[in-house]
């Protein structure tokens, strides 16, 4: 799409602008980041850190084949998505977190001490949890956010957890798992 301020590219599961000309857009759409807004950003970049280093001990840890792949995917997706989050948290002014939270870092460390059949269920129940609550936290923030550079990573990240979540239901299904 092309206006009198240059072109524009809208592109990546985040629908991040990416402004050739002038910075006017990023400028004006991030300048507006409530506090709330910045929250979600630098909490959705914790959880991201998590899924890639949970994805990695389901790649490595895993027996069953779905775990593995799912695992894998968590890693793939989720360093995408956490590259493009960290261009909204420098349009936004948020710092980029270096660690997960402490629950999350606790689930980690639960997760590295088990192994076998054991560590595939812990595993899927995790990633339902987490699934669940990412996807409604995105919704909201895409709902109720103030800085439309905010609003629309989390709308287009939203349809991503919601792919994930609909992804390890099944993964869950299949290995018996009760679903909340």
């Amino acid at each position: 799409m092309t206006n009198s301020k240059g072109s524009f590219l809208f592109a990546g599961f985040f629908g991040v602008a990416v402004v050739f000309g002038t910075n006017f857009l990023q400028a004006q759409s991030g300048a507006d980041a409530t506090m709330l807004d910045k929250h979600f950003v630098s909490e959705a970049l914790k959880g991201g850190m998590a899924e890639v280093q949970m994805g990695r001990l389901a790649e490595e840890n895993g027996t069953s084949p779905d775990v593995k792949k799912f695992g894998h995917q968590m890693v793939e997706d989720h360093m995408k998505l956490g590259d493009q989050m960290k261009q909204v948290a420098s349009e936004t002014g948020v710092a980029v977190p270096s660690s997960p939270t402490m629950m999350q870092q606790a689930e980690i460390k639960k997760l590295k001490g088990l192994s076998g059949e054991e560590f595939d269920q812990e595993y899927i129940k995790a990633m339902l949890k987490d699934h669940e609550d990412d996807l409604k936290d995105f919704k909201k923030e895409a709902e109720s956010g103030t800085s439309p550079v905010v609003k629309n990573a989390a709308s287009e990240g939203a349809d991503v957890v919601s792919t994930h979540l609909s992804m390890i239901k099944q993964i869950a299904a299949a290995h018996n798992l009760a679903m909340n």
